[in-house]
C-alpha cells in the first residue's frame, strides 16, 4: 500500500534566487538547509521545496526542454476568514505577483482569488466555509 500523504512539493525553479526572494516577501520561514541553491519553506501541511530547474529534471530522469505554458496543477493557501482572501492578495500583490483572478465569491460558496508567482506557477488563496484545520493549520477536510 502507498501511504496517503503529500510530503513534500518541489517547484523547478528557473531563477532560485529570486523566486526564494518572493516567497521571503510573503514572510515564509526557511529551513536551516535553505540557500540559493536549494531552499525548503516550512507550511502547516508539507514542505515547499525550490530547486532548480534543470537539476530537478535531470533528477527526474527527464529531457532537458523548456517548460511552456499552463502545467494544469495549482497550489493553494487556503485561509480562516473570506476577508483574508482579500488581505492576503493585497500582500502577494506588494511583493511583486501577478494577480489573474482578484478575490471574488465563489459559485461554490466560498471567497477565491488566484495569482502567479516570479516563475508562473499558479496559486489560488481561497476560503471554503467548510474547511477544517488540525491544530497545525494543516487543512484535513472540506
Amino acid at each position: 500500500m502507498v501511504p496517503q500523504r503529500v510530503s513534500l512539493i518541489t517547484i523547478g525553479a528557473r531563477d532560485l534566487p529570486e523566486l526564494r526572494r518572493f516567497y521571503q516577501k510573503l514572510g515564509w520561514r526557511e529551513t536551516e538547509m535553505s540557500s540559493d541553491d536549494y531552499c525548503v519553506f516550512e507550511t502547516a501541511g508539507v514542505l515547499l521545496s525550490l530547486f532548480p530547474l534543470q537539476e530537478l529534471m535531470k533528477d527526474a530522469g527527464m529531457a532537458l526542454e523548456e517548460r511552456k505554458g499552463f502545467s494544469g496543477i495549482t497550489l493553494a493557501i487556503n485561509v480562516d476568514k473570506p476577508e483574508e482572501v482579500d488581505q492576503t492578495i493585497e500582500t502577494i500583490r506588494s511583493a511583486g505577483a501577478r494577480i489573474t483572478r482578484e478575490p471574488s465569491n465563489a459559485f461554490w460558496g466560498g471567497r477565491t482569488a488566484y495569482f502567479l508567482d516570479p516563475e508562473q506557477n499558479v496559486w489560488e488563496v481561497a476560503w471554503n466555509p467548510t474547511a477544517v484545520f488540525d491544530e497545525r493549520g494543516a487543512m484535513i477536510h472540506f
